[in-house]
């Protein structure tokens, strides 16, 4: 064989190889060894996104053939562990549980650690779920009520929340910009604590995502009177939305996202979100997340990334409006 001929016979082991190699390495885990991955939540144990991080760590698990760990990194309205995934490398072994709240956070702090658009590599759209209008009896028996006895008295009826910035904070906003009320913000230090003042007559309102509505609900001190949605939602298709009712037609799902760190490669993101709807699509899964009062979403990362630059436009108009100062 002269050189030609041996020049070209190696060229052609060398292609061979470097197509084993990386058929080779698409087989493989997401995490070289098959090392665990990290999926944060930034919010405590318990809370509904630590639930569905756990359901969707399960499935994930199971398809990716390595386990998936949720690792609970909250404090700083979920700043800190959404930082950490950020500066994290992007090579599949840690990932983000977020919500909107990633989008509102945007206008609420004034130095954020991280970008939330091009601070990730959004993986996919998880679930969504809507949130509903609780009253005291005292409020009002629907929600036109609620807002007719609001105009009548301008800044006397209240509301309570988890927090200034809070998702539960935010819808009310809306509807008193949509709806054109002045009804006066309680902050609480936590969900209980807002919870706690509506059952005690503290506070005439609270929204609160559609689960947490109907088990307080099913206790008969409260009322749920309406869900800030287009359509009924499927745990409560009793409850009317607030158009139907005559009011505005707020729209506030919270949704569930999964994200990597920014510069991930595009081979790895399709792995994974892949993966993911594979475990969204699974009966279990479907039937966990809806009796947890969420609905299943899923598709490609781009659906995800658009999402969030959207809900950042849309929620710094309501942050403005509302007279809240970024920290």
């Amino acid at each position: 064989m002269n050189d030609k001929a041996m020049t070209h016979s190696r060229q052609r082991v060398t292609r061979r190889a470097m197509l084993a190699a990386t058929g080779a390495a698409l087989a493989l885990p997401v995490t070289a060894q098959g090392r665990a991955v990290t999926l944060v939540v930034p919010f405590s144990p318990g809370a509904p996104p630590d639930v569905v991080g756990r359901m969707m760590a399960d499935g994930m698990s199971r398809r990716l053939g390595q386990p998936v760990i949720v690792d609970n990194r909250f404090g700083a309205s979920g700043n800190i562990g959404s930082a950490a995934v950020s500066r994290a490398a992007p090579d599949g072994s840690m990932l983000l549980l977020h919500t909107n709240t990633l989008a509102m956070n945007a206008s609420l702090f004034r130095d954020l650690p991280y970008h939330p658009v091009n601070g990730f590599a959004p993986v996919a759209h998880l679930a969504d779920v809507g949130f509903g209008l609780m009253l005291h009896p005292s409020a009002g028996a629907t929600a036109a009520e609620f807002v007719t006895r609001a105009k009548a008295q301008p800044g006397v009826l209240n509301y309570g929340s988890p927090g200034i910035g809070t998702p539960h904070h935010l819808v009310m906003e809306l509807l008193k910009q949509q709806a054109g009320v002045d009804v006066t913000h309680v902050p609480y230090r936590g969900l209980s604590g807002a919870v706690n003042a509506l059952l005690a007559g503290e506070v005439s309102a609270l929204f609160l995502t559609i689960g947490a509505a109907k088990q307080l609900a099913d206790g008969g001190r409260v009322r749920l009177v309406a869900v800030a949605s287009p359509r009924r939602l499927p745990p409560m298709p009793d409850v009317p939305t607030l158009a139907e009712g005559g009011l505005p037609a707020t729209d506030m799902s919270a949704w569930y996202g999964l994200f990597a760190p920014p510069a991930t490669p595009p081979a790895l993101i399709a792995r994974l979100n892949a993966a993911v709807n594979e475990v969204l699509a699974a009966p279990e899964t479907v039937a966990a997340l809806t009796a947890f009062g969420t609905t299943p979403a899923g598709g490609p990362p781009e659906r995800m990334r658009d999402m969030v630059a959207e809900d950042v436009t849309r929620w710094a108009t309501v942050v403005r409006a509302a007279g809240i100062r970024p920290e």
